[in-house]
């Protein structure tokens, strides 16, 4: 063994803490605990667990009163005293939510060794949302994020943004002033329970992958304190989802009573308050078109993909055989950065097993030449562009480029998805769906499907902060087959 790996095991043994800095954060760093009293902050399991995996770009979802705001504020005072020249901004949603982190943050100041406090670490300025450390030229700051000036001319070497579900004004474009003030080897955390199936935070953890950000998920059962002792020796027999539970997990009788009373107590709430899985959590704001239960279902039968390309935008379930026909369903947008994607469901003709998707900001042309690719890797397969809007400029290169296999409808190329044809594109998806979930491999498109909703209009479509384009994209896609095959059902 190798003397710095004799010296982390010595330190673990010590103190239960893997480095350095989570070595000084339990050595000289004090909280308040549940019982009000002043301790030293040793990691509970969802705390340690994120010291152990995270990266300089982070997204957490997490159960309620996991820790993990205090745990970074440790992380951040850490680094910003030690390291001279270090911002440190936190971002809470609401204004009494960054006055209880500044706390923290004043503690443990407040509760460092006085040699310390009298030395490189004496606060020029200190008030309730600032602390400034001169003869280290480093800075801890709480803001909110309705402060349009949070971050606004700052190079931000510690990003944590609380709460993120919950912000309220324009989320989307703070958060974007804030990350633009950090440099690469910056640390973020992104941090929230969920609220509701839409929103920023919602669309972050979705595109996290794409983003380069580590995801930690917390469930409620990682805080140890949620046990119900007096209720344990009530809680037989189990309900199918408690035994999976306790199968998957290793869930105790005390846990499952205490799971009992706070479901009881939050009804429908208490899936999102005390996260069980990354995906139920998010609640559907709305009535959900699709049924919940066969979304479930399809998530849990979902397959890894076989293969990733293109920088992650061409995800492949399953690849092409022979004597297989398909169909490619194409919902276009129009090429920028900023706005919907463009997305390609390929599926069987046959059975309507989903093969690929193709997905990511495309012009028109960019768009028609990834199709024309893309179906004859599937035996020239049937391309069904939604000919609306943007469309006709994929539609027009697709013929520029001397392509043929373009479905038609009524002497047109492209699929016309209009007041009077989407309501059965939709109820088609849904049927399906309910039937066979199996089809359906992709995960984003099944998160779509959880937020696409029924709207007070009699109309549908995705949950505000929300994108539809694989649903749109698999509608056509169903569509068209259901229109080459004369047959609207599987």
């Amino acid at each position: 063994m190798s003397l710095e790996a004799k010296i982390t095991a010595e330190r673990r043994k010590v103190s239960g803490c893997d480095t350095l800095q989570d070595f000084l954060i339990a050595s000289v760093l004090r909280v308040r605990n549940k019982r009000r009293g002043l301790v030293p902050l040793r990691l509970n399991r969802a705390q340690a667990e994120f010291a152990r995996t995270c990266t300089h770009r982070n997204i957490v979802l997490k159960a309620r009163q996991m820790g993990i705001t205090t745990y970074v504020a440790a992380r951040f005072f850490v680094q910003t005293i030690t390291r001279p020249g270090t911002m440190t901004v936190q971002v809470a949603h609401d204004q009494e939510s960054a006055e209880e982190i500044f706390k923290i943050v004043h503690r443990f100041w407040e509760n460092l060794p006085e040699t310390m406090k009298r030395g490189a670490l004496t606060r020029s300025r200190a008030n309730v949302r600032q602390m400034v450390f001169p003869r280290l030229d480093s800075e801890y700051r709480v803001a909110t994020a309705g402060d349009v000036n949070a971050g606004r001319g700052l190079t931000i070497h510690n990003l944590h943004c609380s709460e993120v579900a919950r912000w309220l004004r324009d989320p989307a474009e703070a958060l974007a002033s804030l990350r633009a003030a950090v440099p690469a080897d910056g640390d973020i955390v992104l941090e929230s329970t969920p609220n509701g199936a839409g929103g920023v935070f919602y669309e972050e953890w979705q595109h996290a992958n794409g983003t380069s950000y580590t995801r930690h998920f917390f469930p409620w059962w990682y805080e140890d304190e949620y046990r119900d002792k007096l209720g344990s020796d009530k809680v037989r027999p189990l309900t199918p989802d408690e035994e999976d539970l306790v199968l998957r997990v290793g869930l105790s009788d005390e846990q499952i009573a205490w799971r009992r009373t706070n479901r009881a107590r939050l009804r429908g709430l208490a899936a999102q308050e005390y996260a069980e899985d990354p995906v139920s959590c998010f609640l559907a704001s709305g009535e959900c078109v699709f049924e919940l239960e066969a979304i479930d279902r399809a998530f849990a039968a979902a397959p890894g993909p076989l293969a990733v390309r293109e920088n992650g935008r061409l995800t492949v379930w399953l690849q092409p055989r022979r004597e297989r026909q398909y169909i490619i369903g194409v919902d276009p947008a129009g090429g920028g950065t900023e706005g919907d994607y463009a997305c390609a469901e390929v599926i069987d003709r046959q059975s309507a097993m989903q093969c690929a998707e193709l997905h990511g900001h495309y012009s028109p042309r960019e768009l028609a030449m990834k199709l024309i690719e893309l179906s004859q890797t599937y035996n020239e397969a049937l391309l069904v562009v939604e000919r609306n809007n943007h469309g006709y400029g994929v539609l027009a290169n697709l013929r520029a480029a001397g392509y043929e296999k373009i479905f038609c409808a009524g002497g047109q190329d492209g699929w016309l998805t209009s007041a009077v044809t989407k309501p059965a594109m939709i109820e088609n998806l849904a049927a399906i769906l309910s039937v066979k979930p199996e089809l359906f491999q992709s995960g984003r498109l099944l998160a779509e499907c959880r937020t696409f909703v029924r709207r007070r209009d009699g109309g549908s479509g995705s949950n505000s902060g929300s994108h539809d384009d694989c649903v749109m994209a698999m509608t056509i896609a169903l569509a068209g087959r259901a229109a080459v095959a004369g047959a609207a059902h599987i």
